[in-house]
């Protein structure tokens, strides 16, 4: 190629060559790229045409840089769209080094000035496909927020369908094993990149939602093949690292259910405990939803109402010892055991006896005062569930 060539005989020159380069283009593609030679047949053809058309723009944009500027996005506009999903952005530099290569090799002998463009032209379409991709990533979060809010809000209503599970995997969740919930006051502003690392350093998963002055987390046990289940720390244990995430005030975790899918149980009852979390003064952080019973049953929780009732009233009152008219009768008199062993007639030995053994059946104590609050309430709750009114209650001895 001649250096003394118009500007008119380079570009013409340069048209008839481009088939030549993009059929080089590809030839060096299929050779260094592996990636491009596992491609199907379908996807090879876009990439090849993605080459072309910017070989194509380049003398176009040669020809009259300040006529129309050339758009990234006009370059690889003529690929199908799932090839832009499936090529990286570091696949797509790789390919623009490529072509840029193979048009300097042609172009060695070309004037300086038609050199200097294609290094001016290389830089700016690398810039542009970043530019291109930061976009198409940044719309993809946006996405990706108003999705995982949407699978947050399903969990927390139980107002979901089969596509839950699908909507979940959309969004990486790599979460399973068991999972939890927990709800606390949501802080000024919401770090839920530091979440996510975080949830990430205790092999474990998160869905993060922020309803009002709430912050809900969705945490979920990583099950995965390199990590000795033993080494997987309690939920209690990933709460607590999570305590700086949260606002000031209480920030209560809900039982522990098998799956994702079943999350709306600990959030009913993570919600339910956030709620009436302010009447415990002495509460710490995280709080179990499950130690609110009390106060989650007075609000009207009807899971914490039958929660009670099931884990202390029937037990009690499906005991061999009268288990349940002993504790009722110590309630009712005032924590007293002489007064309960003479309304039971029995000595106040088997009154101490039969207390201790409610503390063994149920692991609640009824002489300290807040599993009295319990264990008081559960009843009273039992009593009122009963059909007909409770046998009155019996003396019988050991």
């Amino acid at each position: 190629m001649s250096q003394s060539m118009t500007k008119k005989q380079t570009l013409s020159w340069l048209r008839n060559v481009s088939g030549d380069m993009a059929t080089a283009t590809l030839a060096r593609l299929d050779a260094t790229l592996p990636w491009y030679r596992d491609m199907p047949p379908g996807r090879r053809s876009a990439v090849g045409m993605v080459a072309q058309t910017g070989i194509s723009s380049f003398i176009s944009w040669y020809e009259d840089p300040a006529s129309t500027p050339w758009i990234a996005s006009d370059v690889f506009g003529v690929a199908p769209r799932e090839l832009l999903r499936s090529v990286s952005l570091q696949q797509t530099l790789q390919l623009i080094k490529v072509t840029v290569e193979v048009v300097e090799n042609h172009l060695r002998e070309a004037p300086e000035d038609l050199r200097e463009a294609i290094l001016l032209y290389s830089r700016e379409i690398a810039f542009g496909a970043a530019d291109v991709y930061a976009r198409a990533a940044e719309a993809r979060g946006l996405w990706d927020a108003r999705l995982e809010a949407l699978v947050v809000d399903s969990i927390l209503s139980g107002e979901y369908d089969q596509e839950l599970p699908s909507r979940i995997a959309a969004l990486g969740w790599t979460g399973h094993g068991e999972v939890c919930v927990l709800v606390g006051t949501s802080p000024r502003m919401v770090d839920v990149d530091q979440i996510r690392r975080t949830a990430r350093h205790h092999n474990a998963d998160v869905l993060v939602g922020v309803q009002g002055n709430r912050l809900v987390v969705v945490i979920g046990q990583r099950l995965d093949d390199d990590h000795d289940p033993r080494e997987h720390q309690s939920f209690v244990e990933i709460a607590q690292a999570l305590d700086e995430s949260f606002g000031p005030g209480h920030f209560v975790i809900g039982p522990t259910v098998a799956a994702v899918v079943d999350a709306v149980k600990s959030a009913k009852a993570a919600l339910a405990g956030f709620s009436v979390a302010k009447s415990w003064r002495s509460a710490g952080r995280p709080l179990a939803a499950d130690d609110l019973l009390p106060e989650r049953a007075l609000a009207g929780d009807p899971l914490a109402r039958r929660k009670l009732i099931a884990s202390i009233y029937e037990p009690l009152r499906d005991h061999p010892l009268d288990l349940l008219g002993t504790v009722w009768t110590y309630f009712e008199t005032g924590h007293s055991l002489e007064a309960t062993a003479r309304e039971l007639f029995v000595h106040p030995n088997t009154v101490r006896y039969r207390l201790k053994k409610v503390s063994e059946v149920l692991d609640w104590d009824p002489g300290a005062p807040r599993d009295a609050l319990t264990l008081h309430l559960a009843i009273i709750l039992g009593a009122m569930s009963e059909p007909n009114t409770p046998p009155r209650v019996s003396g019988s001895s050991l």
